[in-house]
């Protein structure tokens, strides 16, 4: 399983939180990449809540990774 930021971006609007079931679910009715169902897929258990991205890809870059607050500098 791999993640970019560009396939996990499908992602960002999902129904958290949710089953990998309930995110397969709308990875496909929302038109996300094949590689967004087959990485769901690859998600160990059927029953587990998964709150956000993050407990998917614990990596996953936010907005506050890329910018930084110009007053600190």
């Amino acid at each position: 399983m791999y993640w970019t930021i560009e396939l996990a971006s499908h992602l960002e609007e999902a129904p958290w939180p949710a089953t990998r079931d309930e995110l397969i679910d709308y990875a496909m009715r929302s038109g996300a990449p094949l590689e967004v169902i087959e990485n769901l897929n690859q998600l160990d258990e059927e029953e587990e809540r998964y709150e956000s991205i993050e407990d998917i890809w614990p990596d996953y870059p936010r907005y506050d990774d890329f910018f930084f607050d110009e007053e600190e500098h």
